[in-house]
């Protein structure tokens, strides 16, 4: 609806929160309801979506051959969950995301990608995430 998270903040009369180098924002570290430690309250969601429906996922997930990190992986890896909640809002943050899915091409690693808009103003995680639910038969 806003194009972006920093539009629909600024809309809403609000400053955003923005880093040092006013780039990109700061992180608000949450706790979701498996005790994993995410970098904001939609990350929160989503991880506490996967735990609600079972689906065996660890945080920080290590991109091969990089210090890149992501999300989520799902199951046994092969799998990696990104919420870019950023995109559109900094060039910086827009580099790293195509650089990610670079390398979910290249390590052959499926990539779901989840936006502002598949949480705001609705959660409506089931349309990325429902097909995973086959993922929480792997063992842990």
């Amino acid at each position: 609806m806003f194009g972006s998270w920093n539009n629909a903040i600024t809309t809403a009369g609000l400053k955003p929160h923005r880093s040092d180098d006013n780039r990109m924002y700061r992180r608000t570290r949450t706790k979701a309801r498996d005790g994993h430690i995410c970098d904001s309250v939609s990350e929160a969601l989503i991880d506490n979506w996967l735990a609600k429906h079972n689906i065996y996922h660890t945080r920080d997930a290590k991109y091969p051959t990089t210090n890149h990190k992501a999300d989520w992986a799902i199951g046994n890896g092969k799998i990696f969950v990104e919420y870019f909640g950023l995109a559109k809002d900094s060039p910086r943050y827009d580099r790293e995301v195509k650089i990610k899915k670079n390398l979910c091409l290249k390590n052959k690693i499926k990539l779901v990608e989840i936006y502002p808009s598949d949480l705001y103003p609705i959660v409506a995680l089931e349309s990325k995430l429902l097909n995973l639910t086959a993922q929480r038969l792997l063992s842990r």
